[in-house]
């Protein structure tokens, strides 16, 4: 069976015509850049979020270094941020002279632990990046009122978690990357809403700080060949917002697919002693951008050669805390560690999930898994 950690040919198989006359009429009118299709998604988009601004960029790495020089974060200003998480929250930290403060998961839900995080405030902590890590909500309500009680800002990194809902417990909703100060997103081929290249999004409801942004994202300008401040040059291209103009209207069924496909790996392993299915969080629903499961009594590794013996991929994120990275030594002391990090780094995989998946696949990935456990 011919099993793919994430299936893009055949989800495209099913829009292809919707995506080709959008990449077609990009080709007919040649307007390559901040062509009718960005400001159409941007517009779609908003809409769907329920947020005042989208600003298109190129990437998610790029959303967050903008975010982060929006909100005019000085050299030396520390970032809260969690150290089980992608390269790339902390990266764009430490690319700005700022110093990242990395601090432990929630064993449950994965993201982002807020209890204990007092003490790592300092005068000079400036601001906190909570993660929706693999698909749901970190718990927002408590960074909200951390943040406030500090005077942080709030960067939600949202790039697992496009379409996710956040239940506060006066029962308001929101999506997820619009309740912070700004939200950033990926559109990497393989996130939930992906295009076919590199893309990306900042999302606000502050009027002003969505007018640094776009100028911050624009070389720092406002009007052509005048600028106010040193920016960048991050521009999502019109090809990419095309496609994401057809995949923005599939998003929600997407994310019903691979709700199925979960539901289906928990009745299938739930009964085994050594895995711990995902949890969910209770104020969040999730997407399941990755199905990550925890193997216990250190079997992950040999869990994982065995079912690549079986031609079933699967990946592990992450097998070290960013503060094990070598490129984040300097600001960690020596033997710094994060007791649930460390036992989630070593505990976890991620199993093939896709909008395209059926039962026939996750009966073949599960059973080849009890055969393991045998």
């Amino acid at each position: 069976m011919n099993v793919q950690m994430v299936d893009l040919k055949s989800q495209y198989e099913k829009i292809k015509d919707e995506i080709n006359a959008g990449i077609q009429d990009c080709l007919d009118n040649t307007v390559f850049i901040n062509g009718p299709a960005v400001k159409e998604f941007q517009q779609e988009f908003e809409q769907y979020l329920n947020v005042k601004h989208v600003i298109p960029c190129a990437n998610g790495t790029d959303a967050l270094q903008i975010a982060m020089m929006a909100l005019d974060l000085k050299p030396g200003d520390e970032v809260i941020c969690p150290a089980f998480t992608y390269v790339a929250t902390a990266e764009v930290i430490g690319l700005l002279g700022l110093k990242p403060i990395m601090v432990d998961a929630d064993e449950n839900t994965f993201n982002i632990e807020i209890e204990g995080l007092e003490k790592y405030i300092t005068p000079r902590t400036k601001a906190i990046v909570p993660v929706h890590l693999y698909g749901q909500a970190a718990d927002m309500e408590k960074v909200l009122e951390f943040a406030e009680k500090y005077n942080l800002f709030v960067i939600e990194d949202n790039a697992q978690a496009i379409g996710s809902d956040y239940t506060f417990t006066d029962g308001t909703v929101r999506k997820t990357g619009t309740i912070g100060h700004i939200g950033c997103t990926s559109f990497f081929p393989s996130k939930n809403l992906g295009c076919y290249g590199d893309g990306g999004a900042l999302m606000t409801n502050n009027d002003d700080l969505a007018m640094k942004i776009r100028m911050i994202a624009n070389h720092g300008q406002q009007k052509k060949y005048h600028h106010k401040v040193l920016g960048c040059n991050s521009r999502l291209d019109t090809i990419q917002a095309a496609v994401l103009k057809v995949k923005l209207k599939n998003l929600d069924s997407y994310s019903a697919a691979r709700n199925k496909m979960a539901a289906y790996y928990d009745e299938k392993l739930q009964d085994i002693s050594e895995i711990q299915i995902p949890k969910r969080a209770t104020n969040s629903n999730h997407v399941f951008h990755q199905y990550t499961v925890r193997v216990k009594n250190g079997r992950r590794d040999d869990l994982q050669k065995y079912l690549a013996e079986k031609n079933i991929p699967s990946m592990v994120y992450y097998p070290l805390p960013l503060y094990r990275q070598e490129a984040f030594q300097k600001y960690v002391e020596e033997n710094f560690a994060l007791p649930i990090t460390e036992k989630l780094c070593s505990e976890v995989i991620s199993l093939p999930i896709h909008t395209e998946y059926n039962e026939e696949i996750i009966e073949f990935i599960t059973s080849e898994i009890h055969h393991f456990f045998k």
